[in-house]
């Protein structure tokens, strides 16, 4: 193993982890969904979604995946042609 590999693969290890830990700080869906059920109408709070916590952590993980997914295509190109 060179030394690209090892640094490639402690980036893709701390991006994995980042985004276990964001999923996993998200509120769950099915919370929302009884309100939904029970023909609950839209309250103050939830007219301000995008300003939410549960909000920011959705577009934190959309960012993360996108960067986990990139890097690991440019790992697999870049080690095929040096590899």
């Amino acid at each position: 193993m060179s030394g690209l590999d090892i640094a490639l693969g402690i980036v893709l290890m701390i991006f994995a982890i980042a985004i276990i830990a964001v999923v996993l700080l998200q509120e769950s869906r099915q919370a929302g969904l009884s309100g939904v059920i029970a023909g609950g109408a839209d309250s103050f709070l939830s007219k301000n979604k995008a300003r939410t916590a549960d909000a920011i952590l959705a577009r934190i993980t959309k960012f993360i995946a996108i960067a986990f997914f990139v890097l690991v295509i440019v790992t697999n190109v870049l080690l095929a042609v040096l590899g």
